[in-house]
């Protein structure tokens, strides 16, 4: 642990508790490895509604789980109240990414602001020389500097929602379970005493009930659910949907429309400032370039200027569930851009597109959120 930390016994650290097992046994190693644990817990979202929620962070019964692993592992521990916070720099900017007809991470902000830029400042003011997390993946020293590298687990890879992460903020944070497979990590629990051995891990957005998104989206941008016509891309209307909001690029399902060639038809273009939801054949769907907005670069300086050349030669991931597939890093019109050497499908504007350097395929060079797609045909 001590390696893993890369800090001398005795050195205070802020463990960012969110109530789960990683995050528990990330705090519990670290006290046990004779470092000057404190916790810190953010109550994200309403705690009353969400105390039944399973599966979910950062509110109702998974802070008082972190406040009782606290107590157990015998370490300070304070809840943060960040609902305010997170409602706007998370909920709503979900919601306007909806309304904008992109696919947004809310997972991504919420780390690019909420946990990793305020929380950061909290162990700052608490006297820490770092912050832990239960996150998975690798801080490794690089020779200009610490880098960020997929985990060792790559079930549990969580390198995709991190790409936002600035230098300076890596130079502060620690991942100790980054090169731990998830069953030895609930082994350790298990070894520990740790009640929240056995807790589920948390899935699907943390602040959606029963995953529907439109739900929270109406709320808050009823505009949205406005009724408009779904087109072909061949500028025949087809139909009629009730919002854009309901709709993401590659959908297929709850379209009800018919091309009137018994081919399936899929989501290809979301207009939202005309209410159009535009639709047409799979191979529609294929991207072969796309611009990045808000990107991030965690990379050697140089290859920026390498993009405003030839390019750099990056592995490029547009979904977190895909591998990375080759492609260049670029500039089209002076933006940042990736050319994809093969096609990917299904890429949406909103999504982020996370960089890898294929001389090291675990490395994470940095990445943005998807603005533009350009179509293969």
């Amino acid at each position: 642990m001590r390696a893993a930390v890369g800090l001398p016994t005795g050195t205070r650290v802020v463990a960012a508790m969110s109530g789960g097992v990683d995050s528990t046994v990330t705090a519990a190693l670290l006290a046990k490895a004779g470092y000057d644990v404190v916790g810190v817990t953010l109550q994200l979202y309403d705690h009353g509604a969400a105390i039944q929620k399973k599966g979910a962070c950062c509110a109702g019964q998974d802070i008082l789980d972190a406040r009782q692993a606290a107590e157990a592992i015998g370490i300070p521990h304070y809840v943060l109240d960040y609902e305010s916070r997170f409602k706007q720099q998370v909920i709503e900017d979900f919601a306007d990414a909806y309304l904008r007809g992109e696919t947004p991470i809310p997972c991504v902000r919420c780390n690019q602001t909420v946990k990793f830029r305020d929380l950061l400042d909290v162990a700052r003011d608490l006297g820490a020389e770092a912050m832990a997390t239960g996150h998975y993946v690798r801080r490794e020293d690089g020779p200009n500097g610490p880098q960020l590298h997929r985990a060792a687990d790559a079930n549990r890879d969580q390198s995709y929602f991190l790409f936002a992460t600035t230098r300076e903020q890596l130079d502060f944070l620690r991942f100790p379970l980054g090169s731990l497979p998830k069953p030895a990590v609930r082994g350790m629990a298990a070894e520990l005493d740790l009640s929240v051995a056995d807790k589920p891990d948390s899935q699907d957005i943390c602040f959606v009930p029963e995953g529907k998104y439109h739900t929270i989206i109406d709320r808050l941008r009823p505009q949205g659910a406005e009724a408009g016509d779904i087109v072909h891309m061949d500028g025949r209307t087809l139909g009629r949907h009730e919002g854009v909001t309901r709709y993401t690029i590659g959908q297929r399902r709850g379209l009800k429309v018919g091309g009137g060639t018994g081919e399936p038809l899929f989501v290809t273009k979301i207009d939202a400032d005309r209410r159009q939801v535009i639709v047409g054949p799979r191979e529609a769907l294929l991207t072969r370039a796309l611009t990045l907005k808000e990107d991030n670069w965690l990379g050697e300086e140089a290859a920026i200027a390498e993009a405003a050349d030839a390019g750099r030669a990056v592995l490029a991931r547009v979904r977190s569930t895909r591998e990375p597939v080759p492609g260049r890093l670029t500039l089209i019109d002076g933006q940042i851009a990736v050319a994809l050497d093969t096609p990917e499908e299904s890429v949406a504007p909103g999504q982020a597109c996370v960089l890898y350097a294929p001389e090291d395929p675990t490395r994470v060079l940095g990445g943005g959120f998807i603005e533009t797609a350009v179509r293969a045909a």
